[in-house]
């Protein structure tokens, strides 16, 4: 049987097919983070300096469903087993959050967390800016949009595909007053390529698979109606 994360992850999976069904299948990759525009233009020798540090959102994967177990209803050496160590900071992250919100499941927001690095990926290769409104929180999203124009105007075409999603697991968790954060780590293996106008590559390498650790931090106000968790924070990881 199809439990209530599961039922909400095809409908939200049907809802981003729709939007983003000319590049779903395909994914992004370079020898930067590709949905870091900023680190990206480090590659180019006039590129404008560009800001950092941006905030995206991930499609959520919480629901009303059976409250999960409280933090002392399981043994310490069990309770993310899995997931995490026990004992660990991390866990002690996961179980402050799990006391402010009954119904978060870690397994299922790894999940969702994978599914949203994916799409936002994806939609910045392809300069989606509806998919993107949808899953960007306003600041960044006009951080994605100011480069996508830029690349717009020198009249540059993204093109991009995974190859795996090889890592994605949860490395930082935290509950501050009325937000809980978890940090994920993730681990895949990407093509891309940039070119301009003339389609001379300027960026990337087509037939290049590049190793990309990607590190992002996603919140969420436990206080909320909106199930929505955000990315506020991206970093490249080693």
């Amino acid at each position: 049987m199809f439990d209530i994360y599961t039922i909400i992850f095809l409908a939200l999976a049907v809802f981003i097919f729709l939007r983003l069904r000319s590049v779903l299948g395909q994914r992004t990759g370079r020898e930067r983070p590709p949905f870091n525009p900023y680190a990206a233009r480090e590659a180019r020798p006039n590129a404008p300096a560009e800001k950092s540090d941006k905030v995206v959102s991930l499609p959520s994967r919480k629901a009303d469903t059976a409250p999960a177990k409280a933090a002392d209803d399981t043994p310490a050496e069990e309770r993310w087993k899995g997931v995490v160590a026990a004992n660990s900071p991390v866990a002690a992250g996961l179980d402050a959050i799990v006391a402010a919100d009954k119904t978060f499941d870690a397994q299922h927001f790894i999940t969702g967390a994978r599914s949203a690095y994916e799409m936002i990926v994806t939609a910045y290769a392809q300069g989606d800016r509806r998919a993107l409104k949808d899953l960007l929180a306003k600041d960044v999203y006009e951080g994605f949009d100011s480069v996508i124009r830029e690349r717009e105007q020198r009249g540059e075409t993204a093109e991009a595909r995974f190859v795996s999603i090889d890592a994605a697991e949860i490395i930082g968790a935290e509950q501050r007053g009325g937000t809980a954060q978890v940090t994920m780590r993730f681990v895949s293996q990407l093509v891309s390529v940039t070119r301009d106008k003339a389609g001379a590559v300027v960026d990337g390498n087509a037939e290049k698979v590049s190793d990309v650790t990607d590190v992002w931090t996603f919140a969420r106000d436990v206080n909320s109606r909106d199930p929505n968790w955000k990315l506020v924070a991206t970093e490249t990881g080693s």
